[in-house]
């Protein structure tokens, strides 16, 4: 069994995998993780390898917990990747970025595909038919532009992710969710016409945290998958075995 570790910018996210088969995800707040993981270990004691991908801050406490109870492979730039990084400042690339086209790579051979991860940023990746990483986009995610217009203005409320009853706001709050949710899935179906225009045979894979709240709204077609990333890193994990 192996468990993968994704630390992101606000919590861990974990998942026990036999080969291919995800046993069960975790998602749980920094500040459990001493707690989370041994009852993981506790609940799963077959688990003989652990791989870890993070962005944010505890990698090494992480890391010490579990190198108490198996193997830890911790992915970074020297990794053995299933593509060709064509990103003009190759060791600035965000490890999580470097996953999820892996997954791309691997679930999607043969096409170009685009990986939008909706999470606390919203990142655009682009892996072409030939394995080519070329680079993509950062954007400021769902929540940050709700947390953008209460924090930059004097008097507009915080608000949280809801469905805007129509896209002309005839309240406060109905024009914040208009524009944040609305400006959003412009943003993406924009986007996603674009590397259409000019890639055929386009695969999008859409996944994070906002993935099944953004997937419903969406027109284009899209393979919706919130445990891409974690998917991304067990199969990182058999490639690497597998080649080296």
């Amino acid at each position: 069994m192996l468990l993968a570790v994704d630390i992101g910018n606000t919590k861990i996210k974990a998942a026990v995998f036999e080969v291919n088969a995800l046993k069960e995800k975790f998602v749980f707040e920094k500040n459990e993780a001493e707690k989370k993981i041994k009852k993981i270990f506790h609940q799963y004691e077959k688990i003989e390898v652990s791989i870890l991908s993070s962005v944010g801050e505890k990698e090494k406490e992480v890391i010490s917990l579990l190198q108490k109870h198996t193997r830890v492979e911790v992915v970074n730039h020297t990794f053995l990747f299933p593509f060709i990084n064509k990103y003009a400042t190759p060791a600035t690339l965000g490890i999580d970025r470097m996953v999820l086209a892996t997954g791309a790579v691997l679930q999607y051979p043969d096409k170009n595909r685009l990986v939008l991860d909706a999470g606390t940023c919203i990142t655009y990746d682009f892996i072409d038919r030939n394995n080519h990483y070329l680079g993509g986009a950062i954007a400021p995610g769902l929540q940050m532009r709700y947390d953008a217009m209460h924090n930059f203005t004097a008097k507009l409320p915080l608000l949280y992710p809801e469905e805007p009853i129509n896209y002309i706001g005839n309240s406060t709050s109905g024009s914040m969710h208009s524009g944040a949710v609305n400006g959003f899935l412009h943003e993406i179906e924009g986007f996603i016409k674009d590397y259409s225009r000019d890639y055929e045979d386009l695969t999008v894979i859409l996944t994070g945290g906002d993935a099944e709240f953004l997937a419903k709204r969406l027109k284009n077609t899209i393979f919706a998958n919130s445990n891409f990333l974690l998917e991304s890193l067990n199969n990182l994990y058999i490639y690497k075995t597998n080649n080296d």
